[in-house]
């Protein structure tokens, strides 16, 4: 950890490029991608299946394995720079100073090995406390997230949870040596929606606890909602548009995250049908030339086949890379 001037970011992702080289072609699955989080903010980073999200998140890990690998970009964390760092400094950062809440809670875990040992390697590999210390820490963070007779459940394997109770236990390793950064990868999606609500308001409460940040990556704009102080929107990519998130939901300026909350289902509109995003994402191995949402944008012209929109200030404090943004309260 190094010292840091207040008005620092704790994380700078700047020009990010993550390229897969594949047979078929080049997946620029993140291709010119930057943010900044400060320390204690909850960033939701929201999108369709496809669009770069996961692989934001596992570039910052350096987790991106061949035939992926990132092309250009800096992922400064706390000003160091983990695009450069080896893989031993990130196995030193792992865990410690960031943590990933992985999307599937039936595979997160390794089903050879007690809940209890899995706990215990973290702090081991993280901490410097003995086997007594760890024990009692991971009891007690167990214990913050809702398991009942903890002390048992370290003993147990992660078939004897439910999923909803893997989840937790899940997050608890991800939070367990106290991170400054959890990336929360789709973290409800496999969770049925009285569990998804259990969940939210218990990364809520360690959040505000800890004082850590969070990149929470969803499709799901209801979601982020709830959880975010700000969104920064992806697509096939890109950020198309980003902002605080009350303003974001409210006034939308570009078309796509338009589009994304309209299709959020209303529960207050009877006999309506549900609005929906036409079309489908281009495949990434062939973007167009000009705007990637052209052919989906009921506002599209012809400036938009030809020349991709650059992420610029529109409304309040809503930056996007659209060419005809939306006034606030207009619809497409």
């Amino acid at each position: 950890m190094t010292d840091r001037a207040e008005d620092t970011p704790l994380l700078a992702v700047r020009d990010l490029h993550t390229y897969f080289h594949t047979f078929s072609g080049t997946v620029r699955a993140v291709n010119g991608v930057s943010f900044e989080l400060g320390t204690g903010e909850v960033m939701g980073l929201v999108g369709e299946s496809g669009g770069g999200k996961s692989v934001v998140g596992f570039s910052i890990l350096g987790l991106i394995d061949s035939p992926g690998r990132i092309e250009a970009g800096e992922i400064l964390l706390d000003g160091e720079d983990l695009v450069t760092a080896g893989e031993a400094r990130l196995r030193d950062i792992r865990g410690r100073d960031i943590s990933m809440v992985f999307q599937d809670p039936m595979t997160s875990l390794n089903p050879l090995h007690t809940v209890g040992r899995q706990m215990d390697e973290v702090l081991r590999l993280h901490t410097d406390l003995g086997a007594a210390a760890r024990r009692k820490a991971c009891i007690e963070m167990l214990e913050s997230v809702g398991i009942s007779r903890a002390a048992e459940r370290l003993e147990a394997y992660p078939h004897q949870f439910s999923g909803g109770m893997r989840q937790r236990v899940v997050i608890a390793i991800a939070m367990l040596a106290r991170p400054r950064l959890i990336i929360a990868d789709e973290p409800t999606t496999a969770l049925d929606v009285t569990i998804q609500s259990q969940i939210l308001k218990l990364m809520r409460t360690q959040i505000a606890q800890t004082g850590a940040s969070m990149i929470l990556i969803t499709h799901d704009l209801a979601v982020v909602s709830e959880m975010a102080d700000h969104i920064t929107v992806l697509y096939c990519g890109k950020v198309v548009e980003r902002g605080p998130t009350r303003e974001l939901i409210e006034a939308p300026a570009h078309p796509y995250t338009r589009g994304l909350i309209d299709s959020i289902p209303d529960t207050t509109a009877r006999h309506e049908r549900l609005r929906q995003i036409p079309g489908s994402v281009p495949d990434i191995r062939n973007l167009p030339k000009g705007c990637n949402f052209f052919d989906r944008c009921p506002r599209a012209q012809a400036r938009c086949a030809e020349t991709e929109p650059e992420l610029t200030r529109r409304h309040g404090s809503i930056r996007a890379a659209c060419h005809f943004p939306l006034d606030p309260g207009e619809r497409p």
